[in-house]
């Protein structure tokens, strides 16, 4: 999976639609080869068509601390990673949408976020592929 590097690319992506969300995540996604859904626009020539694209954004209005932000981007390639296979081809963003409490996670690098937010992020990439947006026929997970 290639990984978004532009803003333009971010962009491109963000004016796509909503796929799927959870209490801490957006899953964002635009088609490559013309508009796949009613509605989704096509991607401009900023993308490989032959492959899956994914961005991960982190504001600091909801991770204020560096080390949070860069564990929450590592957790979503890695998450992401297992589900590159039965994901459509499409350039896809996660976006963090609300923080983690930090009286509950006090420390950005415990297991205890970081098993919360794998969580997340599996119920996330789970509902993008039952929701018949990512499904490919005879993928089933």
């Amino acid at each position: 999976m290639q990984r978004l590097q532009t803003r333009a690319q971010f962009q491109a992506v963000l004016a796509g639609s909503t796929v799927a969300r959870t209490p801490h995540f957006a899953l964002h996604r635009c088609a490559l080869e013309g508009p796949a859904r009613a509605g989704e626009p096509a991607a401009p020539a900023l993308f490989e068509p032959a492959a899956a694209w994914l961005g991960a954004m982190v504001p600091k209005r909801w991770a204020k601390r560096a080390v949070t932000r860069n564990a929450i981007k590592r957790q979503i390639y890695n998450v992401s990673a297992g589900f590159e296979a039965a994901m459509p081809q499409a350039a896809y963003v996660v976006r963090l949408r609300s923080g983690f409490d930090r009286k509950v996670f006090p420390s950005a690098t415990s297991d205890a976020l970081k098993a919360a937010v794998r969580a997340e992020l599996h119920q996330l990439f789970e509902r993008l592929l039952h929701s018949g947006q990512g499904a490919r026929q005879g993928h089933a997970r």
